[in-house]
């Protein structure tokens, strides 16, 4: 099994090693600004009562269908066995096969993007999806984005917000907070973003609210999500536990993800992310244990790769 390669000096590592130790309090949470997205509308106009879906491609990769929107987040088509480059060196090898193909993909409205790594927006789809697809994402990958070709990115920093408009359909995505391993290892990693997703006309009182983690770990700013955003219907969490060289960890495993759902206290939770690279060190048999132990098995929806998950809208 390929492993990761590198050719970070040792000096950075132990600089981000060291940095990573500091300790930091919660960052105030401040307001952020809003945009709008407007979409051509359907041909019939969605029942806002009709039930949505959530369909596990693999990886980080889902399609959402609700209220007349389809949503793909982190879009990875890779097979088994193929490789992708995350920068200075390091690669990591494909460990299954998704869902589906990109081809294979419904006209998709939007997609949401928790940030530029090749696990998350691989060479095939840099290179095939539609250059005019809407792309919501930070700030950082709206602009590289940009430079290869996409037209339609909407960069967004942390709390702020894209009103999406599809005819009567109404959608808004907040982006949340997230950080891709500790604050030392800032300096060789790309900035992430979770995702609250307020499907109705009203965001203060949605008929259904998502939350999707982004490759994060556990911080405090993570406690400021809770507080502005009650009553989450489904979070989508980002585990894996991968290690970089084996040391530091960038994304949740399973024990980070039940803290993060004791966090935010959603209603239901799908763990993703977390078998298809050699850099995921945390199966989801880990994330299981803890969940278990924790007492949440009824808050907990697993999904094998193209299983889907249906949920109808709730009454606020």
């Amino acid at each position: 099994m390929r492993k990761w390669t590198t050719i970070i000096p040792a000096a950075v590592l132990a600089l981000a090693a060291a940095s990573g130790r500091a300790q930091e309090g919660p960052r105030p949470a401040e307001q952020g600004q809003v945009s709008t997205l407007r979409l051509p509308a359907a041909s019939a106009p969605a029942d806002s009562q009709a039930s949505g879906s959530v369909q596990f491609i693999g990886t980080a990769t889902v399609l959402i269908r609700y209220q007349g929107f389809t949503i793909l987040t982190d879009p990875n088509f890779l097979h088994k066995g193929d490789h992708v480059h995350l920068g200075y060196g390091l690669t990591s090898e494909r460990l299954t096969d998704p869902a589906m193909d990109l081809a294979q993909l419904p006209p998709i409205d939007l997609v949401v993007l928790s940030h530029l790594h090749e696990d998350h927006f691989d060479k095939l789809v840099q290179e095939k999806l539609a250059r005019n697809t809407p792309i919501v994402t930070t700030a950082s990958a709206a602009a590289q984005l940009k430079e290869l070709g996409f037209t339609r990115t909407i960069g967004l920093a942390t709390w702020d917000a894209l009103e999406v408009e599809k005819g009567d359909a109404r959608l808004r995505i907040t982006a949340a907070p997230g950080r891709h391993g500790k604050a030392g290892m800032q300096a060789l990693l790309p900035s992430v973003m979770g995702s609250v997703l307020d499907f109705g006309p009203n965001p203060a009182t949605p008929s259904y609210r998502m939350y999707i983690s982004g490759d994060t770990l556990v911080y405090d700013d993570l406690r400021n999500i809770p507080q502005r955003f009650p009553g989450i219907d489904l979070a989508m969490l980002h585990l894996g536990g991968t290690r970089i060289l084996g040391v530091f960890k960038v994304t949740m495993d399973g024990k980070d993800g039940v803290q993060l759902m004791q966090i935010v206290q959603p209603k239901k939770t799908i763990p993703i992310h977390y078998n298809d690279y050699d850099v995921f060190k945390s199966p989801l048999a880990d994330f299981a244990r803890e969940v278990q132990a924790a007492g949440l098995n009824q808050q907990v929806v697993y999904l094998a790769h193209g299983e889907t998950y249906t949920f109808v809208p709730n009454k606020r």
